[in-house]
C-alpha cells in the first residue's frame, strides 16, 4: 500500500535534528509523499527548505505556505509578496495553512478573517488549491468561501473534526475532508465514526498531523509520545473499519485523491 500524508508539521521543533530518521520510518510504513504544512511565512520557507534539502529528487516531499489563523496579527504588507514568491516554488502546492478559529482566537476575529481572504485571492490568482482550517468557525468560513469557491482549483478541510451538519455543509461546497488521528480517540472522536461513510471517494484524505495527535488506539505506543508520518496506517485502520472498507481499497482511493489534488508525481515506492 501506498499513503500519502497531507499534513506533516516537519519543521516542528521536537523534529530537530530526527528528520531523516522520521522518514525513514514513514517510508518504510508506506507512507511515499508527504505535504509539510506551512504555518507562516518563516515556516512556510523552512518547510519549503526541509522538502529541497531532504528529497533532492523531488518525488517524496511537498509544502504548503501560508499563514495560520493564530498568527493573522502578524500578516503585514510585506506578507502576501512573500507569500506569492514561495507559491511560485514548484516544490510548494497549496496556499496555506490559512482560514479560521473562532475556538482559540489568538487572533481578533476580523484580521482572521481578513487574512484568509488575502490567502484565497492568492489561491485564485495562482490556480492552486487551499489547505484550510477552521475550528469553531463553520458558518463564517463557509460564508467567505462562497465569493471564492467557483474559482479555486480545490480546498481541504484539514483536520476535520466536527458535526455531520458541517461535514455536509463542506462536502455540499465540493470540499475536501482531511481525517487525523482524532479518529482514533475515544474520549472526543468516536462521534467521526458514523461520518466516515459519508465521505465520497475523492473527497476524503488522511494525514497525520505530526507531532501532534498520535493515535489513541496505536499498540505499543512511543515512549516519547510524539507523533509521527509512520503512524499514518493506523488512521488508515480506523477510518477504512468504520467506512466498512479494507484499508487496502481506503489506501488506494484516498492516496489517488491526494495525489490528484496536490497534483503529486507517481512513485514507484518510498525509496
Amino acid at each position: 500500500m501506498q499513503l500519502i500524508d497531507i499534513g506533516v508539521n516537519l519543521t516542528n521543533a521536537s523534529f530537530e535534528q530526527k528528520h531523516e530518521a522520521i522518514l525513514e520510518r514513514a517510508y518504510a510504513a508506506g507512507v511515499c509523499q508527504l505535504m509539510v504544512t506551512g504555518t507562516s511565512v518563516e515556516g512556510s520557507e523552512h518547510a519549503l527548505q526541509l522538502c529541497l534539502t531532504l528529497d533532492e529528487r523531488g518525488e517524496h516531499l511537498f509544502a504548503t505556505a501560508g499563514i495560520h489563523p493564530h498568527s493573522a496579527s502578524e500578516w503585514n504588507t510585506d506578507s502576501a509578496a512573500r507569500l506569492r514568491a514561495l507559491l511560485s516554488e514548484p516544490r510548494v502546492r497549496a496556499v496555506g495553512e490559512c482560514g479560521l478559529d473562532f475556538n482559540r482566537d489568538f487572533s481578533p476575529r476580523p484580521q482572521q478573517e481578513k487574512v484568509l481572504e488575502e490567502h484565497l485571492a492568492l489561491a485564485v490568482e495562482l490556480g492552486l488549491p487551499v489547505f484550510l482550517h477552521e475550528r469553531d468557525a463553520n458558518q463564517r468560513l463557509l460564508d467567505i468561501l462562497k465569493g471564492y469557491r467557483d474559482q479555486l482549483a480545490g480546498a481541504v478541510v484539514h483536520f476535520f473534526t466536527g458535526e455531520q451538519k458541517a461535514l455536509f455543509s463542506y462536502l455540499d461546497m465540493d470540499l475536501h475532508i482531511g481525517i487525523t488521528g482524532w479518529i482514533c480517540d475515544e474520549r472526543r472522536g468516536t462521534h467521526l465514526h458514523p461520518l466516515m461513510r459519508s465521505i465520497p471517494r475523492g473527497r476524503l484524505m488522511l494525514e497525520s498531523d505530526a507531532p501532534y495527535l498520535l493515535p489513541r488506539t496505536l499498540r505499543p505506543k512511543p515512549k516519547n509520545g510524539r507523533n509521527e508520518p509512520a503512524y499514518l496506517p493506523e488512521v488508515l485502520r480506523e477510518v477504512a473499519l468504520h467506512r466498512g472498507e479494507t484499508p487496502e481499497v481506503l489506501a488506494e482511493h484516498s492516496t489517488a485523491c491526494a495525489r490528484a489534488f496536490f497534483d503529486l508525481p507517481s512513485v514507484q515506492s518510498a525509496l
